[in-house]
């Protein structure tokens, strides 16, 4: 038996890379909701926070969960690929 290294290596990086990566863009999308939220609650308290809601962030915390399911769906396709 005989067993690729090279390919072993490039297979272990590229899984911890884009792992790092998911999880790096999941964070992303948590840190946007819940500032949106601090921007909220500071706006009911009176302090009338800029940009009101911060629609921006609310779609910028979508894309990134977007783009984790993304990722997701496409991991699961190459498992089920025949």
């Amino acid at each position: 038996m005989h067993i690729k290294w090279n390919a072993l290596a490039q297979t272990a990086g590229i899984s911890f890379g884009v792992t790092v990566a998911v999880v790096a863009v999941f964070a992303l999308g948590i840190l946007a909701l819940s500032r949106r939220e601090a921007a909220l609650s500071s706006r009911e308290a009176g302090g009338q926070a800029a940009g009101g809601g911060r629609p921006v962030l609310l779609a910028g915390a979508y894309a990134c969960f977007a783009l984790c399911a993304c990722a997701v769906v496409y991991g699961l396709v190459l498992i089920a690929a025949p």
